[in-house]
């Protein structure tokens, strides 16, 4: 007890041996809560729930308190506390709001290890020395980050991450002002000591940690005692990785982050501006810088981020893609285009706009977007056409189709405006029974034309449940009156969708016919009557 006292004291110190390389672990607790609080500028005080997959992901301390569990579904923590304010959780926010907190701390000590959103890790030696001991380390790093952030941020400090990291969790600060209990530094050479009384259950691998409960380990100080060639033969080398983390010697690798290059571009208005036009001639000059700088770095974008702040506080946020790169002309249409569609200033809803922040969502090295050879071809005058146009037109102004699952012709069409990734919301390969099988129809019309198909005496050919039909068809006129003999027809197949609800259409069913002219056409017939849908050309 002497001797851990004494290197206690040395550690504090800084005074620490060469061979133990100690790790200082920052922990934000609730990350994910805080970056969306902060996204959504909502108070600390806010019952925020975040919610995947229907079920609660994280959840504020003021909604814990009314019962609101991690796991929970949605409507049961709305039933437990009505109050809540659910969002969807996004791992990408994390990471975003993460980047400043570590720019922070390479700002006070280099080398930052990211360990996962709201937790990262760096050396503390040198920090020691500089800053006068490991704990006056630690505070300037829970200041700093808490300045940054608003969260309350903890610190362990020991010989290796993994002890570092239940050394941050086992902190406590129940009272604001106690800045001291947010810091936990486990001794040199006493990680084993400090993991002894832990569940088994940290290990986190369910396999595992289930048999050795069953086998009666319940704490990491028992698993440790065991015989460590054993529990190699048994466990296999996972086995003998987490044998080293319960007895103290941690294998993992510290590795160090390189700070990834600033390639945000920030415009600040003063006074706010409050016209389209004057937010895109005020950001031109800048969004050249924005390319150039990406130039120099030898890369190009490809998708970009451009968040709009108003003067009153409100932020509109949207990623904007691009089918080849964007060059400057097409950051300052992206940012038009936004502020007429982002409802900052023309439905009056705020003051005008004071800050624009551009942002490279994803980039791409400059070599894969070079023009060849013998200059540009077809598709760079395609691009630069269609890009004009929308320009004059605004975003929505030139549409690209793309095909996704469904199983009438109109439910799979889905328009993209050029120059954007078409996300589908229904597969193409999945299975889609009533489908139309190949080959489909070459047009189909945007609106389906109304028909009347007619027998051989004149009567109109009708379809009973079971699927037979009255009459062969023998001819079909179209609005315009022009009648049309048949000279073969195919069908009927039976589509019926979304059955169960009452406004449903009921069952439809298809016809494949030829007319005289050797032209084909899909025909289908349904409450409504007869209908074109489309034509084989």
């Amino acid at each position: 007890m002497k001797a851990e006292s004494s290197q206690g004291s040395r550690a504090d110190a800084g005074a620490l041996p060469e061979s133990l390389p100690r790790v200082l672990v920052l922990w934000a607790p609730d990350w994910p809560v805080v970056a969306a609080r902060q996204h959504e500028k909502l108070p600390a005080d806010a019952p925020l729930v975040l919610v995947e997959k229907g079920l609660v992901f994280a959840a504020a301390a003021s909604a814990r308190a009314e019962g609101v569990t991690r796991g929970l579904r949605l409507r049961e923590a709305q039933s437990r506390f009505p109050g809540i304010i659910d969002r969807p959780y996004d791992p990408a926010l994390d990471s975003r709001a993460f980047e400043p907190v570590l720019a922070g701390i390479e700002e006070l000590i280099p080398g930052v290890q990211v360990l996962r959103p709201g937790m990262c890790a760096v050396r503390v030696r040198g920090a020691a020395l500089y800053y006068g001991g490991e704990k006056a380390a630690a505070l300037t790093v829970i200041d700093r980050v808490n300045e940054i952030a608003a969260s309350d941020a903890r610190v362990g400090i020991a010989d290796a991450l993994f002890t570092a990291v239940h050394a941050a969790r086992s902190t406590s600060a129940a009272d604001p002002r106690s800045r001291g209990g947010r810091v936990r530094m486990v001794p040199a050479g006493s990680s084993a000591e400090f993991l002894a009384p832990l569940p088994i259950a940290v290990l986190e691998e369910p396999p595992i940690v289930t048999l050795l409960m069953k086998l009666g380990i319940s704490t990491l100080g028992e698993f440790a005692h065991l015989d460590r060639l054993d529990v190699r033969t048994r466990f296999g080398e996972l086995g003998g990785r987490l044998h080293a983390l319960a007895s103290g010697r941690d294998p993992q690798v510290f590795v160090a982050r390189t700070p990834p290059l600033d390639l945000d571009v920030v415009i600040d208005f003063e006074p706010a501006l409050d016209r389209v036009d004057q937010v895109a001639f005020g950001i031109r000059s800048r969004a050249d810088d924005f390319v150039a700088g990406l130039v120099q770095a030898q890369l190009v974008a490809t998708a970009i981020r451009i968040e709009l702040d108003s003067e009153s506080g409100e932020v509109a946020e949207r990623v904007w893609l691009h089918p080849r790169s964007f060059s400057a002309n097409d950051v300052v249409d992206r940012v038009r285009w936004q502020v007429q569609g982002s409802n900052l200033i023309d439905a009056g809803l705020s003051s005008g706009i004071s800050r624009v922040r551009i942002v490279p969502e994803t980039v791409d090295e400059i070599g894969h977007h070079e023009t060849g050879l013998w200059g540009s071809g077809l598709e760079p005058r395609i691009h630069h056409g269609l890009s004009r146009v929308q320009s004059m037109l605004g975003h929505g102004g030139v549409l690209v189709p793309t095909i996704e699952g469904g199983r009438t012709l109109q439910s799979r069409q889905r328009f993209t405006a050029w120059g954007d990734r078409s996300v589908t919301e229904r597969s193409p390969q999945r299975p889609w029974p009533g489908v139309l099988p190949a080959p489909l129809p070459g047009t189909v019309f945007s609106s389906r034309h109304a028909v009347h198909v007619f027998a051989e005496d004149g009567t109109t050919v009708s379809v009973d449940e079971r699927g037979h039909v009255a009459a062969p068809p023998a001819q079909f006129s179209t609005s315009d009156s022009r009648s049309r003999t048949l000279t073969a027809w195919a069908g009927p197949w039976p589509l019926a969708e979304r059955w169960w609800e009452a406004e449903s259409p009921g069952r439809s069913w298809r016809f494949q016919a030829v007319d005289d002219t050797g032209c084909a056409w899909l025909l289908v017939l349904d409450d409504g009557g007869w209908w074109a849908e489309a034509r084989y050309d």
